[in-house]
């Protein structure tokens, strides 16, 4: 006949620990944004200009930052100079999705685990 094997318990000191890392990973993020970026070359419309029939030599780039808003797709021009600083703001947005998630498993874990004296 087979020993039954406890399963090891959690280490809620250590649990509280991670706990208290993300939270303070969290609290170092600044600008948060979802969507995407997107960069684009334009042709501005004028018959005579380069652009017209040169894909290099079309305009730009223009930065799009594309979210949703109440279930519709939205669309904003984002200036040049900004664009870099948005980007950091959408992978701002993932990283704290990915940080909230791992929130999310500690919490369910101290919470579910049995207490050590609980065999």
């Amino acid at each position: 006949m087979r020993s039954r094997q406890a399963k090891p318990h959690p280490d809620r000191a250590r649990l509280r620990r991670r706990t208290r890392e993300l939270r303070r990973l969290l609290s170092n993020l600044d600008y948060l944004a979802s969507g995407t970026l997107t960069e684009r070359m334009k042709t501005c419309g004028k018959p005579n200009c380069r652009c017209a029939t040169d894909p290099a030599a079309r305009h730009g780039p223009y930065y799009e930052w594309g979210y949703m808003h109440d279930g519709k797709l939205k669309h904003r021009g984002v200036p040049a100079e900004r664009a870099e600083l948005m980007q950091q703001a959408i992978d701002n947005y993932q990283r704290v999705r990915e940080l909230l998630h791992e929130w999310e498993l500690l919490t369910a874990d101290e919470i579910i685990a049995p207490e050590p004296n609980e065999d």
